[in-house]
């Protein structure tokens, strides 16, 4: 198991919240395969996943935890036959009940504001926390790409940022008021918060170490609540906010591809979709014969 998580993040370049979840995939249907069927990993076929399979569902699993166990085991299989444990994937072919996509939350422009406005620049956290949300609104990045950022990543005088993840780099624009508050924030508070003077995270907690991710949750759902937005608000729903509201504005998809990272274009095509529902709803609502 170590070496298929070693595998999938040297060789498939997956993020450590992938790693994690297919690991847990894979030895939950371990451990099922020892208490039930009596047998071990690379001794199952498909007909024992497939069982698996109607085991979770009828457990109450959600299409969306089927379709991802099954995307593990067919990962951890391919790992095995790469590395000759195995003469074939056992999982080759199995599809799952194609689960009900959901479309993220978005925010709109002006939740988006309210949201933003609510660090009070006035002390070292409040500079912080506004410098840190307008980075994300402003570029879309994911979290952990938020808080795996340096200093030395942003280049605050073209306004842009750099952004390495998964074995790849990109390059995005920041609007003039995110400049603004990361100047500040650099410039002024950073320098007050910082414990070690070697420290090269751009964002720390302040004890002046790097940001967590559990912290940076704290963060959000704390301004969520001052701002009195009922919307449930993750690190993730300003990515897709930044996504669609760009869309709307007329970006074109490759440029919003680009810049959220994404390594196919299917993956970025959900915010069409998004924005097309947001517009039958809005004709439902407003057309007089709708």
């Amino acid at each position: 198991m170590a070496e298929f998580g070693i595998y999938l993040a040297e060789e498939r370049h997956a993020s450590q919240n992938t790693i994690a979840s297919y690991l847990r995939d894979v030895t939950q249907f371990s451990e099922y395969l020892a208490e039930h069927q009596g047998c071990g990993l690379r001794q199952a076929d498909g007909e024992m996943i497939q069982d698996y399979m109607s085991w979770m569902r009828g457990r109450g699993k959600s299409a969306a935890s089927v379709t991802r166990f099954l995307a593990s085991v067919k990962a951890f299989y391919s790992y095995l036959l790469f590395s000759g444990a195995v003469a074939a994937n056992p999982a080759k072919g199995i599809t799952a009940d194609r689960a009900e996509r959901k479309y993220p939350e978005i925010l709109t422009s002006k939740e988006v504001e309210l949201f933003l406005e609510q660090p009070q620049c006035v002390d070292a956290k409040g500079y912080r926390d506004h410098a840190m949300l307008e980075l994300l609104y402003a570029t879309g990045i994911r979290v952990s790409e938020l808080i795996s950022l340096d200093l030395d990543d942003l280049n605050l005088s073209a306004g842009f940022l750099r952004c390495a993840s998964r074995g790849k780099e990109r390059i995005i624009p920041l609007y003039h008021t995110a400049v603004k508050a990361l100047q500040d924030y650099v410039r002024d508070i950073r320098p007050q918060l910082i414990a070690d003077g070697d420290e090269q995270a751009l964002f720390v907690n302040m004890n002046g170490e790097r940001m967590s991710r559990q912290g940076f949750w704290k963060i959000i759902k704390h301004y969520q609540e001052k701002a009195g937005i009922e919307k449930d608000i993750t690190p993730h729903t300003l990515r897709h906010s930044f996504a669609v509201h760009l869309l709307e504005n007329g970006a074109d998809l490759r440029s919003i591809q680009e810049m959220l990272g994404h390594a196919d274009i299917s993956s970025t095509q959900i915010y069409t979709h998004v924005v097309k529902r947001q517009l039958k709803d809005v004709y439902q609502k407003a057309h007089p014969r709708a």
